[in-house]
């Protein structure tokens, strides 16, 4: 009998049931075959060696693909579990997912312990089983024999596995000598697995729960080729080095302290220069762009989220409410329904629209304590935010204009690699978790898709991933050093106007409802000055750095001198200090460099007598000797056009 597999780009092909993906690849090319890791058959991952007994759709995942790299992962950890298997007799284990990057498998070791030392001969062991080339084999099994067969093993965790699973949904995967409860997918052999690093080994509670057994977790990451694993193991050092907690305490920027609460940072005078440098930029953008700007409060009325929808939905992401006078207030987790007031504020014409309005807004979100990560979450943040109230005529335009923001500041930061993740409803889950319109998702979702298409922006889309009153965009940009990260959001809403009953008056003197766009494109300053710690190695460009000169006199004889330096870059408002120390000026000169200052200017008696200074670039050295007045100019240049990290030396 033959079946008929459709491929990504339309085409059809026929072949004889029980054919392959990894089939379907060798019939394309040998080359393609060697590539594929996993297939997509009718939007579900499975094992490229599984049969397709009926018409499918097809796509053919390589290590491109995030389901491949998943599927690879875990086939890591069944490889890693082999081996330990044959290091520890008697090991049980209880899963072993793929995360974000790479994988892990927690194990009962019983009264082994494993340490570092163990993890070099586990990859070693790995590398033997790998090369066997061995291949991962699906069997379908049912829940008694199942039952069974982990009974005779003694392994209490399979068990407990199993008494959540459906009989005829059950699987057992093999490779070499080694089977365990998996639903899989794997990868077609082990032989693809070319190089392991396993990064480290901890306690982790059974279930997560700290009542039960404490079980040995390890974790590790796994490529195709060695090249790769030497690549992201130096972007893991380069990576340390650039760890925004790490320099946000060296370079003063911000802290944390116990007696405030976790999550909740303190700017300090470092962090506020940047604060005020990023809020100066969004405002001469935002006011160029046509926006108003708008102060809200840090609380609000119980009855104004549940209006906006947002409790009882969002009520764990929020702070408990305060009661004054039997009325509930909350701290507030978004600007938006604020926004929505000040719309309703005064009466609005056609003539109004688009009504733009931005504020950096405080919010209070009460993230988990396991989630707070340094300036990355947090439970305090200041967000770019801003509200576009327009018609559906405007819409494409309103929508156009926000993405070209977003990538004027992506060439300001130098960011060169991005991607506008399109993120749309799940059609099964309306009237839960998304508002029920489908006629509205539907409209709203294309007219998305087609400012992206006709703005040749790259995207991606991703299903079930909306605001729940409208399909978003989130922005996805990747650091100098190739780590990715959520920067911002540009989300559409056809909900809002309705439940605040928001309304315009339209050329005809009807009513009509405003489309509201919601957009925050530098995110929040945590997240943003999080971002850009990282991405510049704490080496801010000029115009961002919290001191741009360091002015160096090589003895206390130059310091009239270095006063004169001070006084005229003060009055060009470029930020300076004088080191004054006795000190050696290579000392100067190093302690300078650590602290990333961006110009150094040494000062000696032929700088003084021509009203000259000795130019040292951040991280480049000498940069030579320039006229003072000439250094001011160019600096001053430089700062307002908000150059990068090129020097005006260059």
């Amino acid at each position: 009998m033959m079946i008929k597999v459709t491929l990504p780009d339309g085409s059809v092909r026929e072949y004889e049931q029980g054919v392959s993906a990894l089939d379907v690849a060798k019939s394309i090319s040998e080359g393609l075959a060697r590539k594929v890791l996993a297939a997509n058959v009718d939007g579900e991952v499975w094992d490229a060696s599984r049969p397709l007994n009926k018409d499918v759709s097809l796509k053919l995942l390589t290590w491109d693909d995030t389901d491949a790299k998943s599927t690879f992962w875990h086939s890591t950890a069944h490889l890693m579990a082999e081996a330990v298997e044959t290091m520890y007799p008697g090991v049980k284990f209880w899963v072993g997912p793929a995360v974000e990057k790479g994988f892990y498998y927690d194990m009962d070791l019983g009264d082994n312990v494993m340490t570092d030392e163990d993890l070099v001969k586990l990859e070693k062991k790995m590398g033997e089983l790998a090369k066997q080339a061995n291949p991962y084999l699906r069997k379908p099994i049912s829940k008694d024999e199942a039952v069974q067969l982990f009974t005779e093993k003694g392994d209490e965790y399979k068990l407990d596995l199993l008494s959540n699973l459906q009989d005829g949904n059950i699987t057992l995967y093999s490779q070499g000598g080694f089977t365990d409860l998996c639903r899989g997918p794997h990868i077609p052999n082990t032989g693809f697995i070319k190089a392991v690093k396993l990064m480290s080994v901890a306690g982790a509670y059974w279930k997560g729960d700290e009542k039960n057994k404490q079980l040995t977790r390890v974790y590790g990451v796994s490529f195709p080729a060695q090249k790769e694993l030497d690549e992201y193991l130096a972007m893991l050092e380069e990576a340390k080095k650039r760890d925004h907690r790490k320099l946000g305490k060296e370079l003063g920027i911000y802290t944390m302290n116990d007696d405030v609460g976790q999550g909740l940072p303190l700017w300090l005078p470092n962090g506020t220069i940047i604060i005020e440098e990023l809020e100066t930029l969004a405002k001469e953008t935002e006011k160029a762009a046509g926006y108003k700007r708008v102060v809200t409060p840090h609380i609000a009325k119980e009855s104004m989220y549940l209006t906006s929808g947002h409790l009882p939905y969002y009520a764990d992401s929020m702070f408990p409410p305060m009661e004054l006078d039997g009325t509930k207030y909350y701290l507030k987790a978004m600007n938006c329904p604020h926004h929505h007031k000040i719309f309703d504020a005064e009466p609005k014409s056609y003539k109004d629209l688009p009504f733009r309005i931005a504020e950096y807004g405080t919010c209070y979100r009460y993230e988990q304590s396991g989630e707070l990560f340094g300036l990355m979450r947090v439970r305090c943040l200041h967000m770019n935010d801003a509200h576009i109230y327009c018609s559906k005529e405007q819409f494409a335009e309103e929508f156009r204009a926000v993405n070209e923001m977003y990538i004027k500041y992506f060439g300001i930061f130098g960011v060169d690699k991005y991607v506008m993740r399109l993120s749309l409803h799940d059609p099964a889950k309306l009237g839960q978790k998304y508002v029920n319109e489908p006629e509205l998702w539907k409209e709203t979702e294309d007219m998305v898709r087609q400012v992206l298409i006709d703005s040749n922006i790259p995207y991606i889309e991703v299903q079930d991933e909306a605001a729940f009153y409208g399909p978003k965009i989130d922005v996805q940009i990747w650091s100098a050093i190739g780590r990715e990260f959520t920067l911002a959001t540009n989300q559409v809403d056809f909900n809002s106007g309705n439940k605040f009953k928001l309304s315009y008056n339209n050329k005809e003197n009807g009513q009509d409802v405003p489309l509201i766009i919601h957009r925050a494109p530098l995110g929040t300053h945590e997240r943003f000055i999080g971002f850009l710690l990282e991405h510049y190695a704490g080496k801010f460009p000029a115009w961002l750095a919290p001191l741009q000169v360091k002015i160096l006199p090589i003895s206390d004889k130059f310091m009239d001198y270095a006063n004169t330096i001070l006084e005229t870059l003060k009055k060009a408002d470029i930020r300076v200090e004088i080191d004054d120390r006795n000190e050696k000026i290579g000392k100067k000169i190093r302690d300078t460099e650590m602290a990333k200052v961006p110009y150094m200017l040494v000062v000696g008696e032929k700088e003084m007598n021509e009203r000259q200074v000795a130019v040292r670039r951040q991280g480049k050295g000498d940069a030579g000797v320039k006229g003072l007045d000439e250094f001011v100019a160019e600096l001053v240049q430089e700062i307002k056009e908000r150059r990068g990290n090129e020097s005006i030396t260059n």
